[in-house]
């Protein structure tokens, strides 16, 4: 025991380590060391004799973290580990299917169709087979396969109550003999045909069974029914599971986890006691404390508690913003006050529940000269549902913007093929004119799109910016393709996000025109495409992270930011109609243990929905976490937002403070709510509202032709009737 691989490890980290040949849950909380204890655990096996590394199966979720794995056991053994199997699901299935090809009924040389590949070979086989593709969108069958291989399921195995899941699972099977004979195969079809090769052939089954004495599973809690079914079969009756999870972590059941594996593993395997690691090397004791509080709201929770041998810290803190446009300020002020303190930007984080919500921070960070980067997605004009939106409305603005037409032509898809395509580029060229002049003389399908673009010019000529952009998203067919890939259940969620995106794209459109005297089209246009190109963080520089919470997991930041905690935003409305907040809270407790030392959790009395003001009600999460660890820094807020959350549970008054002055008009002021007032642009309103004061301060004027509109005095040049 005396082991310097041994050293440094706590009582239950070494238990972990140092178990006998026996399978085991290691229930590891967030920040407690679990890729130390995979490891170690490895390197002690091998170090004390017990297996070699030929006899060791380690698998992990990304080929990072496999890496990252042989890194520290090079550094932690001086002996070549050139056995070690390790890798992802699909990375081991591929590799024993190389080696067992003929077995596996493949060509040594098979190729793995990424997602771009398999919907093109699914679109070539409804071609061949004639089927309507409006009817049966090619990558809803995409998904229906995908999904039915992950379940371990073939066509002749669907469920098929109806006509329409019937043909699905007619293509299903044709595309799994055409996918044959060319010798490709998806990637889920790697994981499936590997499971069916073990299944079926029993001495192959049996020499894997006896060479992998010791199989290490890191995520856990991330395993679907496929994988777990797949990882029995290798274990066998005699072999251990060495498995490392949390189940307050497991957030991915939209990829088709199941948290209830971790059950399984505890009957099937004979799994008598598990180790829980809960000493966190990561977060300050407050943060940690609310993490423990929340997420014992939970049911049927295998039960851990973290704990820290450092201090207590900071309190969380709290600011409660009148809209989230207020919000996105204080959100920049705070990380200019951190960068003073000498926080790296790379060491902050700022976390959202849905990706739509990331315009709003993005467009506040471009504003302040703030450098970021969105990890695990894009930023928000350069997401594909914006760009196709930007592309209609940059070819009502412009016909001969050959690229705009080229995005839509086919999107949502309107049976305009390549061919089509090139036949109307040799016609431009020849003509020496524009792919949209040359669509106007195509006839068929290409003139037909042509008046689609000159009937949304012609219905929007009088309209303000943000209905120009309502009517257009409606018409054009987007929110109508988005709405159909709701009804594939592994789209669904994708298909959401891209909803909200698209919603979003009108809020942005309405502060744009609060914020702008010139409000046209091209105005905006132009605004959409400096943003994005904006304060684009070279590869070195340092840089804030913008993530969805999913895509935080595993990462740590020393500063993180939580926005947007209302009800149906945190926790999502999905949730809250389902009554089914579970992972909904085990979300929020993976996005309170990403910090290290501050976290601030915000929200909004009211937020930008399609255009319009929407109020909601604090989230109850924030709602469930001790009142003793949080430290309010909100401005008193009653006076400009009356609209109080007479719902929410009420906080303690000792421990609302008031960090920042409270925003009144000046008395001073020559402007007032009733004034009649005339404007150079969109000439006499009246004012309905002010706020701010100074050079901050901002009215609101209800023109008689331009209608409502918020408008900042310092650049206004507003004239007193």
């Amino acid at each position: 025991m005396n082991s310097p691989l041994l050293s440094g490890l706590n009582p239950e980290q070494l238990a972990a380590v140092t178990l006998p040949e026996q399978s085991a849950l290691i229930l590891a909380g967030a920040g407690s060391g679990k890729t130390r204890v995979l490891t170690t655990r490895i390197a002690y096996l091998v170090s004390t004799g017990q297996a070699s590394p030929h006899n060791i199966l380690a698998v992990t979720f990304t080929n990072k973290a496999a890496k990252e794995m042989l890194v520290r056991l090079s550094a932690m053994l001086p002996i070549n580990m050139r056995g070690l199997w390790i890798g992802t699901f699909h990375g081991l299935c591929n590799r024993m299917l190389r080696a067992h090809h003929r077995e596996a009924n493949l060509p040594q040389t098979f190729q793995i169709l990424d997602s771009g590949d398999q919907l093109s070979a699914i679109k070539r086989l409804m071609k061949a087979m004639n089927v309507d593709d409006e009817k049966f969108p090619p990558r809803e069958v995409q998904n229906f396969i995908s999904s039915s291989k992950e379940q371990g399921l073939r066509a002749t195995e669907v469920e098929a109550f109806d006509p329409y899941t019937r043909r699905k699972a007619e293509i299903f099977a044709e595309y799994d003999k055409q996918c044959q004979r060319e010798g490709v195969v998806d990637f889920s079809e790697l994981l499936l045909r590997c499971h069916e090769l073990l299944s079926r052939n029993q001495p192959l089954r049996e020499h894997y069974q006896e060479r992998f004495r010791h199989i290490l599973v890191d995520e856990f809690q991330d395993t679907n029914p496929l994988q777990y079914r797949w990882l029995k079969l290798l274990a066998g009756k005699e072999n251990s599971l060495f498995a490392v999870g949390d189940d307050d972590q497991s957030i991915y059941a939209f990829r088709g986890a199941n948290v209830g594996n971790m059950q399984e593993l505890l009957r099937d395997f004979h799994v008598g006691s598990v180790i829980k690691l809960e000493q966190n090397y990561r977060s300050h004791g407050n943060i940690l404390g609310a993490a423990n509080a929340l997420i014992q709201h939970n049911r049927n929770r295998l039960g851990k508690n973290l704990w820290t041998s450092e201090n207590g810290g900071e309190p969380l803190r709290v600011y409660e913003a009148g809209t989230d446009v207020d919000e996105a300020a204080f959100i920049t002020g705070e990380i200019k006050q951190l960068a003073r303190e000498g926080v790296k930007l790379s060491e902050i984080a700022l976390l959202y529940r849905s990706n739509a919500q990331s315009r709003a921070l993005e467009h506040a960070l471009v504003s302040a000269g703030l450098s970021y980067r969105v990890y695990g997605g894009l930023r928000f004009f350069e997401r594909q549902e914006i760009k196709h939106a930007l592309a209609y409305l940059r070819l009502m603005e412009n016909n001969g913007d050959d690229n705009a037409l080229l995005r839509i032509i086919n999107f949502p898809a309107r049976g305009i093929g390549a061919r089509g395509i090139e036949q109307l580029q040799e016609a431009a060229k020849q003509f020496n004119g524009s792919l949209f002049d040359a669509a106007a003389r195509a006839g068929g399908k290409a003139t037909a799109f042509v008046g689609l673009i000159e009937s949304l010019r012609g219905a929007t000529r009088e309209l303000p910016l943000p209905e120009i952009i309502d009517h257009v998203l409606q018409h054009s067919g987007l929110i109508a393709h988005y709405e159909s890939e709701k009804s594939s259940p592994s789209k669904k969620r994708e298909a959401e996000e891209r909803l909200d995106n698209l919603n979003e794209l009108i809020n942005a459109a309405t502060l744009f025109v609060h914020e702008n005297e010139d409000d046209s089209l091209a105005a905006f246009l132009a605004h959409a495409s400096l943003e994005a190109g904006e304060h684009q963080a070279g590869s070195g520089e340092d840089a804030l992270h913008l993530m969805t919470v999913h895509a935080a997991k595993g990462l740590e930041f020393h500063s993180v930011f939580i926005t947007g905690l209302e009800e149906g935003l945190f926790p999502h409305q999905n949730s809250i109609n389902s009554g089914e907040l579970d992972e909904e809270r085990r979300l929020m407790y993976v996005a309170i243990t990403r910090a290290r030392r501050r976290l601030y959790l915000t929200f909004a009395q009211s937020r930008m929905l399609h255009g319009q003001v929407n109020y909601s009600l604090v989230s109850s999460f924030l709602r469930e976490l001790p009142d003793e660890l949080l430290r309010w820094i909100t401005p008193r807020l009653e006076a400009r937002a009356p609209r109080t959350f007479s719902q929410a549970k009420p906080f303690s008054p000792q421990i609302r403070e008031t960090a920042l002055p409270v925003s009144r008009p000046e008395t001073s002021s020559p402007w007032r709510i009733g004034q009649s007032v005339h404007h150079a642009k969109f000439g006499d309103g009246v004012i309905l509202n002010t706020e701010g004061r100074g050079a901050d301060m901002r009215v609101q004027v209800n023109f008689r032709k331009a209608g409502a509109k918020w408008l900042s005095l310092e650049y206004a040049k507003l004239s007193p009737l």
